[in-house]
């Protein structure tokens, strides 16, 4: 098999539909590829219909919604593609851009994860020059400083005309590594539940000498938000997560000596903002997007709490914080 194609859904039935469609329109006889569809345990009665739906595809269903880092490793463990293609069930996939990532990956080996351009249903393009989270960048007013600062040397480097640029990460809605690859950096890091796995991921492939590039050959539809929820429970909950997460990527790829002041500064940035807009959410309870950040001040209380009394900064809903407790 050339590639397995490895889609994690949480009742995203909807855009994951339209994801499949557009798959099974597809039929090379160039290269041969399978789809494999991991369910994070939904729950709510649809896994067997697009079972039934779409049975020339494999559906597996997890134990739980364990996270998109641990329905990847699931999908590529039952995988018999010798090139992975991880995609977002919110997006659309054409023969032309399969075939140009599986040729543009073959012919480059030097290139550890490759991506391609996106467009959202407003017909704009994801901007695709992410940088790697550092010192002096890391946090979003330094960040935007460091852009101003370093603006002609980025529009050059991510702003040429060549078929092929090079950002440090790109996001995890599409991923194409080879088995290879995807071996030599051990998959994804299940101490991640939502949000930076994708960084990770490509901070790996740098660290062990390959590259993350796009290819401006091939485009893929991506529709915005269209794997979302908007209840405001569950965007509180996966606006921590962003949070969360920021605290594993800093413990596992900052070195030990400044890990606590990018801890200390992340805890002292985010309780303080979270404090004030709970505080005005108040007084404007008509603004319902201000209620998320008095149950997001809980949600980081509690996580906060956790994390000194377990001594960890994983989140509770990642499956390596998990398998510590089983």
């Amino acid at each position: 098999m050339d590639i397995s194609i490895i889609i994690v859904n949480y009742r995203g039935w909807k855009a994951l539909d339209e994801c499949l469609e557009s798959i099974d329109a597809i039929s090379s006889k160039t290269f041969s590829f399978e789809v494999i569809i991991v369910d994070n345990f939904s729950n709510d009665g649809q896994f067997p219909v697009f079972k039934q739906k779409y049975s020339k595809f494999t559906f597996i269903e997890n134990s739980g919604n364990n996270g998109f880092s641990n329905g990847c490793n699931f999908g590529a463990n039952i995988a018999t593609g010798n090139h992975f293609l991880f995609l977002n069930p919110d997006t659309k996939l054409t023969i032309e851009a399969l075939e140009t990532l599986l040729q543009t990956a073959v012919s480059h080996p030097e290139i550890g994860i490759l991506s391609c351009l996106q467009i959202n249903e407003n017909h704009v393009f994801y901007k695709q020059n992410n940088l790697f989270p550092a010192l002096g960048r890391f946090f979003g007013i330094s960040r935007s400083f460091f852009r101003k600062l370093n603006k002609t040397k980025l529009e050059k480097r991510f702003n040429d005309t060549d078929d092929l640029f090079y950002p440090d990460w790109v996001t995890g809605a599409v991923i194409f590594i080879s088995r290879e690859w995807f071996n030599k950096i051990k998959g994804w890091n299940e101490d991640y539940w939502l949000y930076f796995e994708d960084v990770d991921l490509c901070k790996k492939i740098a660290d062990n000498g390959g590259i993350v590039a796009v290819t401006r050959k091939a485009t893929i539809f991506h529709q915005h938000g269209g794997a979302s929820r908007l209840n405001v429970k569950t965007k509180a909950l996966t606006k921590t997560e962003v949070i969360i997460s920021k605290h594993v990527y800093i413990s596992n790829q900052f070195p030990t000596g400044i890990q606590l002041n990018f801890h200390s500064l992340l805890i002292l940035g985010v309780l303080s903002e979270k404090i004030i807009l709970s505080f005005l959410s108040l007084f404007l309870f008509f603004i319902p997007k201000l209620k998320v950040n008095r149950l997001m001040l809980k949600n980081l209380f509690i996580y906060y709490f956790n994390a000194i009394q377990k001594q960890t900064w994983i989140s509770p809903r990642a499956m390596n914080y998990l398998k510590t407790k089983a």
